[in-house]
Formats: structure tokens, sequence, C-alpha cells
């Protein structure tokens, strides 16, 4: 099969590779800088976006899509492209990115371009929760001056993350406790061996925890909790922008933190890579699927 790929990380490099490997055709722009991706088999170095996307039909964009809303990320190479240009090239095709703006959707609409967030994918979703936890441990062990066993860390928020997290964290015998809203994760936390705490009652009690680690995408750490933590205590934000302790409050309290963005890609793009890989095969499966007929398929589509 025949994929186009556009900018991306360490993890799309990755991606590239594996594909070529499978015996695919992969045409890239903006990785000149990868090294990797050079001289390899099946795959080919493209000079503007319209000669990489010209055979294919399914195209291969980064995660995140965009860092600033307005262009494509493509951290491994001096070129820029515009959103709205590489909507315009791309013209009916099927794009695969990640972190997908929803103004992004409205270009795609404009040049019959059948978009999908990849980000959004709950297979996709569930295995990078594997490699944010064995991250998020590396961060705590690089961080501190303490071993994690026996230490006190709370865990902000119950969902995907926070049950993997809380589960190595308690394999490597620290003390764990999970803070949550509601009741049904509350009583999760606890089914699963783990002390449970309501968010909402946060205060005074933060001062009892060597590691905060928080999940939550908007602020549950405002400059009046944070009042509460102790000097030595490390502090992680795993959430997105605006991520959910106060980063101005950290700073003018003197706080150990730690921002640990997109941590699958950074500690492990080839797992990571591989994930992401299986997840397109599928995504192609369906979109086939749909079509009822399509281009001939290899040995991974059927």
């Amino acid at each position: 099969m025949k994929f186009a790929i556009i900018g991306g990380d360490l993890r799309t490099i990755k991606l590239a590779v594996m594909l070529a490997k499978e015996q695919n055709q992969v045409y890239v722009y903006g990785l000149e800088k990868a090294e990797e991706l050079k001289n390899i088999k099946n795959i080919t170095q493209c000079e503007s976006i319209k000669k990489t996307i010209q055979e294919v039909e399914i195209v291969i964009g980064p995660i995140p899509f965009s860092s600033n809303g307005k262009t494509i990320n493509m951290p491994f190479s001096d070129k820029e492209i515009s959103i709205r240009e590489m909507m315009h090239v791309i013209n009916a095709k099927v794009l695969i990115a990640g972190g997908i703006a929803p103004e992004v959707y409205e270009m795609a609409n404009d040049e019959y371009i059948e978009i999908i967030d990849i980000m959004k994918r709950e297979e996709l979703a569930v295995l990078n929760t594997i490699a944010t936890a064995e991250g998020t441990i590396q961060v705590a062990i690089e961080n501190t001056n303490k071993i994690i066993h026996g230490s006190e860390i709370l865990i902000l928020g119950f969902g995907r993350i926070g049950k993997v997290l809380a589960r190595k964290l308690a394999g490597l015998s620290a003390k764990v406790t999970c803070a949550a809203r509601k009741d049904e994760d509350l009583a999760w936390i606890q089914a699963y061996g783990h002390k449970a705490t309501n968010i909402n009652s946060l205060g005074e009690n933060l001062k009892l925890y060597d590691i905060i680690i928080n999940t939550v995408p908007h602020i549950i750490l405002n400059e009046e909790r944070l009042k509460y933590i102790k000097k030595d205590c490390l502090l992680i934000d795993l959430a997105s922008n605006p991520g959910g302790i106060d980063k101005k409050a950290v700073k003018d309290n003197k706080l150990k933190f730690v921002w640990a963005l997109s941590l699958p890609g950074k500690v492990a793009p080839i797992t990571t890579a591989e994930f992401i890989k299986d997840t397109i095969y599928n995504i192609i499966k369906e979109i086939y699927k749909m079509w009822k007929k399509g281009p001939t398929l290899n040995s991974h589509f059927t």
C-alpha cells in the first residue's frame, strides 16, 4: 500500500520505517532532518506536499497536528506550511493525524477531506497510557532524591492514565492515593486497593505527599491549595494546556515542578509508533469496509 507522511516527531519517523519494512511505499515530506529515513528501501523523500500525496489516498499527519494553531507540526524540517495550504493540497484524500482542532475539520469539509483524529481512537488511547505511566515513573525517579518504594504519592484523576499509573506505582510499593470527584470512581479506587480522597476535599492533607501527579486537564492545584504542599514535594503535570497545576503559583512558591507532556513519544517512540501503526491499519480496514471496495489491500488488511 502507499502512504504519505507529512511532518511529525520521532514517533512519525519510526512509523515511516515500520511501514516501509512491511513493504508499503512511503512518501515523506517535512522530515528532511531525519537521518534515519535516508537510503531506506520503500521510503521516498519528496520536495513538495503535492508530489508526496499524488499517488496515495491515505495521508498521515503529525501528532499533534499543529503546535500553534497555524502551521503544521514539523520539528524535523526547516520548512513551514500553513494548515490552510496543506488542506488545499490534499483535497479529497483521507487524513489521519492527532490533536486536530475544530477549525481544521471545517477546512477539511471545504476540501472534501475525510479527516480522522487518531488520538480519539480508544485502542490507541488505552495503549498510550502504558507508555505515559512508565514515562511518569521515569520522570519521578529522575527528579527526586527518594525511592518510589514507600513514597506517599497522590494521583489527581482516575481515568485511563490514573488507573494504569496507580497500578504500576503500587507495584513498586508506593503508598498510592487517588483523588476523584465521582462516587463511582472513588469506589473503584478502593476496589483496586488504593486509598481514595475526594478532589473537593483537598487542602491541608496535601502536605502528606512526596509526589503529586495530575492527569486532569483543568486547574486542580490552584494558588490556595499549593500553599499546603511541602517544599520538597515533586509536582508532575501530565495534562495538556492549561494543565491541572497553576504554573505561576508553582513558580511563586518555588516548588519542584515538571510539566511532562507527550511522554509516549519521548520515552518510547518505537513502541508508540507500533501502536500508531496498528491503529492506522484498523482505521483503514474500517474505511474500506464502509467503501465496500477500494484499492487492493496487502496482507495487513485481509
